[in-house]
């Protein structure tokens, strides 16, 4: 498996990918406005820097990177990196696809000299969660939110 920046020429796959995976998955509904946001990934692409797992020569998942500055790092400080609209083909799950995507985030904060890493993630995502605990990553509830009325998003972070 290879984390890499993803090409031009992936972008709507990787849009279809992220689609599948957040509706399918039941986090939103097809009818709602953040569909325009996970599909619009040559926007994601240059305000910020989007990751895929690569495996076998195939996409098996995706990640957007926020440095700071980034207008896709809702939740960072100016001193964090933050990551978001991560994807995991459900053929590539339980390959550590997700693990190698968020591991590759954590080597690029740290290799900013940032003091952390943040993200966002729904309450029914437990098997993320027991991923981002193993990780290292700790609950900040201070920093919950709710994107929409009736959804309630839970906050993690990782401090350097």
């Amino acid at each position: 498996m290879v984390v890499r920046e993803a090409r031009a020429d992936e972008y709507e796959l990787i849009g279809e990918l992220t689609v599948e995976v957040y509706v399918g998955g039941g986090l939103v509904s097809a009818a709602s406005p953040y569909v325009n946001s996970l599909l619009d990934v040559a926007g994601r692409a240059g305000k910020s820097e989007l990751l895929v797992a690569e495996i076998g020569g195939e996409v098996g998942g995706a990640v957007t990177y926020c440095p700071p500055g980034s207008p896709y790092a809702g939740l960072a400080g100016p001193d964090e990196a933050e990551f978001r609209m991560l994807a995991v083909r459900e053929s590539a799950r339980g390959k550590g696809v997700g693990r190698a995507m968020v591991t590759a985030c954590v080597e690029r904060a740290r290799e900013a000299g940032l003091s952390g890493l943040r993200l966002s993630t729904q309450k029914n995502m437990e098997a993320a969660h027991r991923l981002y605990e193993q990780m290292g990553f700790v609950r900040t509830p201070d920093r919950d939110w709710a994107p929409a009325p009736g959804v309630d998003v839970l906050t993690y972070a990782l401090a350097f």
